[in-house]
Formats: C-alpha cells, sequence, structure tokens
C-alpha cells in the first residue's frame, strides 16, 4: 500500500527538477547487464529530500512507496560521493545572491571545541569532572554499607611497587 500517491506538498516542482536533472551523475552499468530496473532519478531524489526535510528514519521512506530505503540510501551515498549535493547548494546560493543578493560582510563563521589557550585560572574546572580525584567513598563498597546493610570484607585491588 502507498501512503503517498499524489502530490501532497512533498514532492519537487518540475522546475527544480530540470535544475537538478543535469547535476546527476550518468548511471553506472550493472557488471552483469541484467538487473532488477533502477528506480527512476527523480523517485530518488524526492525519497532522499523527503528524508532530509523531515528528518524521518531511511526505514520510513518504505511505507511511504516513493522509493524503497535501500535504494534512496545508495543513491544518497552515490550522489553524495560525486558531489551533486554540494552543487546544489552552490548553485542555490549564487541565485539567492543574483535575487536578494548575500551580504557578506556581515557574515562569519568561526568556532573552536578546544580549551582558550591563555585562559589559566580563570577559566575554572571542567564542569564534567568536578575536580573529582579517582575512586571515592560514594563509589566504593569498602567506604558504606551495601543497600542490604551489610558491609563487605572483600579486598579491594592493591598495588605494589617493587
Amino acid at each position: 500500500m502507498r501512503l503517498v500517491d499524489k502530490d501532497d506538498g512533498w514532492r519537487m516542482p518540475d522546475w527544480l527538477w530540470e535544475r537538478i536533472e543535469p547535476l546527476l551523475p550518468e548511471r553506472p552499468a550493472h557488471p552483469l547487464g541484467c538487473h532488477n530496473p533502477r528506480v527512476p532519478d527523480r523517485g530518488a531524489m524526492e525519497a532522499i529530500l523527503l528524508v532530509l526535510r523531515t528528518g524521518m528514519q531511511w526505514n520510513a521512506l518504505d511505507a511511504t512507496g516513493i522509493c524503497s530505503s535501500s535504494s534512496a540510501h545508495r543513491r544518497f551515498q552515490e550522489w553524495r560521493a560525486a558531489g551533486v549535493f554540494a552543487e546544489i547548494w552552490r548553485q542555490g546560493l549564487v541565485a539567492y545572491d543574483e535575487v536578494v543578493g548575500i551580504d557578506w560582510a556581515w557574515l562569519a563563521a568561526d568556532g573552536a571545541m578546544t580549551k582558550a589557550p591563555l585562559g589559566g585560572a580563570k577559566t575554572g574546572p571542567n564542569p564534567t569532572d568536578r575536580a573529582k580525584k579517582g575512586r571515592n567513598d560514594r563509589s566504593s563498597a569498602r567506604g558504606r554499607a551495601s543497600r542490604s546493610g551489610s558491609t563487605t570484607t572483600a579486598p579491594t585491588a592493591t598495588i605494589t611497587s617493587c
């Protein structure tokens, strides 16, 4: 049963498909020369865009009837490797810049995922380690009674230096 039988607002308009279709690489030849017919490119692209727009799982595509999840994901990987989506993005930016204009003076992209090199004591401790120094009484069965109320007499591992 197909859940998506008609244009429900998720389909690609013809003008967009006419711009995307020339960007797609040639279909690879099947090594044996015979196989099941390949899913149409437009159906695969509509399935991929549905996943990207909604955030749904790839396997949920099977219920929609647009395209099988395995075919859509395989085609997504092929086209990503061929740079199709980067080129769609680039052409979209160029078209937007021509129509509306991008004010590049007000754009910035920067980021860092490291500690500040000159932060020193001003930065404070890492909030995830809370200045812990190894094992403590809360995690040690020796330092507290167990939930049953009895204490353990089992020795813990000790390290002796030679």
